[in-house]
């Protein structure tokens, strides 16, 4: 498959669906946000510890996902409430180790940095498609997912803080 297609040297972009689209395009904005998470992702794998890494891996396969969902307008859905509940799962967990009372501020140690960058970009990444489930009506699921992807980072960025004795909260 070759890399250079010379297909976007006009602003477009190709769809799954067939459609070309301006580059600009609130379509292309989203997907190039949760892209840019995902390499953001990447590069927090190698700061975090095991666990943690194993989980931003699989986020980072399951964004494929709610890439091809957005890049289809909807028609290809493959991460719903069984990929929800397992973020979920896991934000509980680290809830109760963490057991968060206060605002804290992020980036206390270089590895929940990371993760705290990761968790801004979520949220970018969440507003862009809030615009295409309003205005377009499709993405409700990348939409929720990506909600609880952010709370997730959050809290993982402080169990790592907790850990290490580096958790500073706001009084």
């Amino acid at each position: 498959m070759p890399i250079t297609t010379k297909t976007g040297d006009k602003g477009l972009t190709g769809l799954f669906t067939g459609d070309r689209i301006a580059k600009y395009s609130p379509i292309m904005e989203a997907n190039g946000t949760i892209d840019e998470l995902s390499s953001f992702l990447g590069e927090a794998k190698h700061y975090v510890p095991e666990e943690m890494a194993e989980v931003l891996e699989k986020i980072q396969v399951e964004l494929y996902s709610l890439m091809a969902e957005i890049a289809s307008k909807g028609k290809y859905k493959k991460v719903g409430e069984e990929e929800v509940k397992w973020l979920e799962e896991l934000i509980h967990k680290y809830e109760e180790e963490v057991q968060l009372r206060a605002f804290v501020l992020p980036g206390s140690t270089i590895a929940s940095a990371k993760l705290d960058v990761c968790r801004t970009v979520a949220r970018r990444a969440e507003r862009a498609v809030a615009r295409l489930v309003l205005d377009y009506g499709f993405g409700s699921s990348v939409l929720v997912y990506l909600n609880r992807l952010s709370d997730l980072l959050f809290i993982m960025a402080r169990a790592i803080e907790k850990r290490e004795g580096k958790i500073k909260e706001v009084k």
